[in-house]
Parts: structure tokens; C-alpha cells; sequence
């Protein structure tokens, strides 16, 4: 079910939100002008992680890895993205967002069952 196209989808909003969140906490950070560093540092950064670190042959994007890794530690990654945008939300004192973000982010993993089996395995 993991590669199931609207799972993708799915993921693909959760990783676009996790960005945005953690660029407008980065923003809410400062008054001077570090907040545009972190408002658009710390979200380039997370995704530069999230793009470059992959597991060879990962059936749920292109199969290329530009440095490869354990799928273990590629569930790491994305758990600790996924967690600090849930924190964020938090921290931005929308408790109520971060609890059904959260949620979702749960159910696309519990659905991606398949998915989290084969990263482990490998």
C-alpha cells in the first residue's frame, strides 16, 4: 500500500507541510533579520536531508540514492522531520493542528505497512 498513488500523494502534502511549518517557526524565532535565515535556511536544509539520504532502489521514489543509506536510518530521517513539524505546530500554539498532523502522519505510515517492512529489511 505504500506506493499506492494516493498514499504518495498523501506523503507528498505531509512532507510540503512538515517544510512550511518548520519555515514559519523558523520565522517566529527572531525580530531581526536571522528570521529570514531560519524561515528559509532550516526548511532548504530539511529537504536537502529528505532528498539526498535514500535507500537504493526505494520503490516510493525514483529507486536513485545520492548517498545511500540503511532504510533504517532513512525511517529515522523522515520520523524526525515528521516530528519536529508536529512539535513546531506545538510550539506555534497550534496544539489542535499538531495532533491531527500528527494523525495523519500515523495513518500514512500505519497504511504504509509494506513500506516500513521493506525499509527495515534493507
Amino acid at each position: 500500500m505504500g506506493s499506492n498513488p494516493i498514499n504518495l500523494a498523501i506523503r507528498f502534502l505531509l512532507e510540503l507541510a512538515a517544510l512550511l511549518v518548520i519555515g514559519i517557526w523558523g520565522w517566529y524565532e527572531s525580530e531581526s533579520w536571522i528570521r529570514f535565515v531560519l524561515a528559509f535556511g532550516l526548511p532548504i536544509i530539511a529537504a536537502i536531508i529528505w532528498g539526498i539520504f535514500a535507500v537504493l532502489n526505494d520503490p516510493s521514489r525514483s529507486g536513485k540514492a545520492l548517498v545511500a543509506i540503511p532504510g533504517i536510518l532513512r525511517l529515522a530521517i523522515e520520523l524526525a522531520i515528521f516530528s519536529i513539524a508536529t512539535w513546531t505546530l506545538f510550539e506555534l500554539g497550534y496544539s489542535n493542528l499538531a495532533w491531527i498532523y500528527g494523525f495523519i502522519v500515523a495513518i500514512h505510515y500505519f497504511i504504509s505497512y509494506d513500506r516500513i517492512n521493506w525499509l527495515i529489511k534493507q
